[in-house]
């Protein structure tokens, strides 16, 4: 089983890397996998999550209310006390997904560190950050293991792909077949695919 542990720390490090050298135009951009948020409310959310999840504030989650309300109370804050912040529950966060064999909270920095990188422009997230969550959902997706890159899975699985961009795999699935594999509902907006 993947230590869930060591992977979120990765995904930490990774972006307490990143957010430091974005640019002013780039945290104000529109982040495509969560076109209500900018690069700068995506790294409020990260820190929020991280917060909500050691310190049991978990009113309201996974639904909106519960990530607009990390959003708003961090929004004003730097980019600086952001990744503070993060960086402040990482063990906390490490600690209490070990041995969950689905941590949200890991799978969720995973999926929103993967937007980041697709809507900047950016390569790829490297494999290790996002195979291990591929492997977790592929039991669900197993009709197009080898069929499908399983990078595109991943980003489709958590609703990162439109119902156009997942059509065009031609793997013969009927639309709604196509919708139901989305966890968070089909979308109709093309979202970039990184080279």
């Amino acid at each position: 089983m993947t230590d869930w542990g060591a992977f979120y720390r990765e995904h930490v490090a990774a972006i307490s890397e990143l957010a430091p050298t974005l640019t002013g135009e780039q945290l104000a951009s529109k982040v495509d996998g969560t076109p209500a948020w900018t690069v700068h409310e995506v790294l409020a959310h990260l820190a929020g999550v991280a917060s909500d999840g050691v310190t049991g504030r978990m009113d309201g989650a996974p639904g909106p209310e519960w990530t607009s309300r990390h959003v708003n109370e961090r929004v004003h804050l730097a980019v600086a006390d952001l990744v503070e912040e993060l960086r402040e529950h990482e063990d906390a966060v490490a600690a209490s997904v070990a041995g969950n064999p689905r941590p949200a909270l890991v799978w969720n920095i995973a999926v929103h560190h993967a937007d980041l990188h697709e809507s900047l422009g950016l390569p790829r997230l490297p494999d290790h950050l996002w195979a291990p969550v591929a492997e977790a959902v592929a039991p669900q997706v197993s009709r197009l293991t080898g069929e499908v890159a399983p990078y595109e899975l991943f980003r489709a699985v958590f609703s990162r792909r439109s119902r156009a961009q997942m059509q065009a795999w031609g793997t013969g699935l009927s639309a709604e077949e196509l919708d139901e594999l989305c966890i968070f509902g089909p979308r109709e907006d093309d979202q970039p695919v990184p080279a």
